[in-house]
């Protein structure tokens, strides 16, 4: 059976999220001044088949009051070289930003221009203007096909993804970037279209499991093994929802069911966060009784999307290390500022100096033999005995300490190339009341979810 959503709720939440005229005249003028001087600058050179187009929310009406992000793509026929996009792209580009308040080039799949123009965050991308998004040469090539695609079939829905984005933002799941692993703007439209409305789309998450397909344009369908798949409606191979954790995916499960039970504005504004001070620190780690271990070192210069799943491979490895020398990890996580943090939980950083090591069965003479031999007269060894018909020894642990551990041996882990250099350059292993010293604000927020 489906609930409805209050009438007075929808109304209040989306008079706060809504852009307003004021708002959306604004954007318009800056799209239009800046698209202008694109195609401008490209017809100075001589270049009249190179143009701009908006992409993303702010071309679909799909964009949160507030949130001043604009995808400016300056479109290059298919015909043209990568060496000649990137370059005269660039050029392009760095023309726009001599009105720039602050500029960055940024690289993903090929380089692009990052700028802060009169209070707008833009992003200047060149791209090919291929015939199909089967034809794609860059994976920002597929981008004006979404958004020719949505603007046809969005139309009367607008306020309903506005909804569904706030929602999910509210639940820490609106992202797709490799640092959230959550739903991408572009799914959100796709599930509002599937499902006609915000309401609808809750009311299915909350019996949603594993393995769900949706397929809008009823394309043959791959195979996919992601929790969600969202058959790309202009590139059937392509799974929308390909960036989506089983985490996140559970996460919105559990929300769509809290909200119905009670209806109401904080699953849409979430209330801030405080950073955890030094005393809530310690009363945390006090209550827990366990270990909390905190790496610490200079973050790499290099985009999130790099940057995060290295943090990631680093607190698996980091785990399988300690897991191996006999330790228990609860809990892993980590955080990025200037400095980087993956913080350990353990059931306890010390463990007993003496491990127990079953050999074979006394009657296997040949594999006995062999293992009294290794270890007899070892400084290593405390004891040997038999033990259900098994010789067995007692053997001094080379890593009592998960610290020394850590400071010994985490180097040689994989931790991906960026982190393996920095780590290598060196690191620190707090422990306890040390984790005190970190005292960015924002680390200290995400502590209080972790600890």
């Amino acid at each position: 059976m489906k609930t409805s959503i209050p009438t007075s709720l929808r109304s209040t939440v989306l008079r706060k999220i809504k852009p307003t005229s004021k708002e959306q005249e604004q954007l318009s003028g800056i799209v239009s001044y800046l698209i202008e001087k694109i195609d401008a600058t490209a017809s100075e050179l001589g270049l009249s088949d190179v143009f701009a187009q908006l992409v993303g929310s702010a071309a679909r009406g799909t964009w949160i009051s507030g949130t001043h992000d604009l995808d400016l793509f300056i479109t290059f026929p298919e015909h043209t070289s990568r060496e000649d996009l990137e370059k005269i792209g660039l050029l392009i580009a760095r023309e726009i930003t001599k009105e720039a308040d602050i500029w960055e080039e940024r690289y993903a799949e090929h380089p692009y221009i990052n700028m802060k123009f009169k209070g707008f965050d833009i992003d200047l991308v060149p791209c090919f203007r291929v015939s199909s998004a089967a034809s794609i040469k860059s994976a920002v090539d597929r981008t004006p096909f979404h958004n020719e695609f949505i603007k046809q079939k969005i139309v009367g829905l607008e306020d309903e993804v506005l909804l569904l984005k706030q929602f999910m933002s509210a639940g820490g799941i609106y992202g797709s970037e490799l640092k959230t692993h959550g739903f991408s703007g572009y799914l959100t439209e796709l599930l509002v279209i599937h499902f006609g409305s915000f309401g609808n789309v809750l009311n299915a998450g909350c019996n949603w499991h594993p393995g769900l397909v949706i397929d809008l344009e009823g394309h043959t369908i791959l195979k996919h093994n992601d929790p969600l798949v969202v058959i790309d409606p202009t590139d059937p191979k392509r799974n929308v929802a390909a960036a989506l954790s089983i985490n996140k995916f559970s996460k919105f499960i559990d929300i769509c069911r809290s909200f119905f039970e009670n209806p109401a504005e904080e699953f849409f504004f979430s209330p801030p966060v405080y950073p955890l001070n030094d005393i809530e620190i310690m009363e945390r780690i006090n209550l827990r009784k366990s270990s909390i271990i905190a790496v610490v070192f200079k973050t790499p210069d290099i985009v999130d999307d790099v940057l995060y799943p290295q943090l990631y491979k680093m607190e698996q490895s980091a785990s399988a290390l300690l897991e191996q020398h006999d330790f228990t990890v609860f809990k892993t996580g980590s955080w990025a500022g200037e400095d980087s943090v993956v913080l350990l939980e353990l059931e306890s950083s010390i463990i007993p100096n003496v491990k127990k090591h079953i050999g074979p069965p006394v009657w296997l003479r040949k594999h006995a033999e062999a293992f009294k031999s290794k270890y007899k007269g070892s400084e290593d060894v405390f004891s040997m005995y038999i033990e259900d018909g098994k010789y067995v020894v007692d053997i001094q642990r080379k890593y009592p300490d998960a610290r020394l551990l850590l400071k010994s041996r985490l180097s040689k882990c994989s931790l991906g190339k960026q982190l393996t250099s920095s780590v290598t350059e060196g690191f620190e292993v707090l422990e306890g009341a040390d984790i005190c010293r970190i005292i960015d604000v924002d680390f200290r927020v995400i502590l209080r979810n972790l600890i």
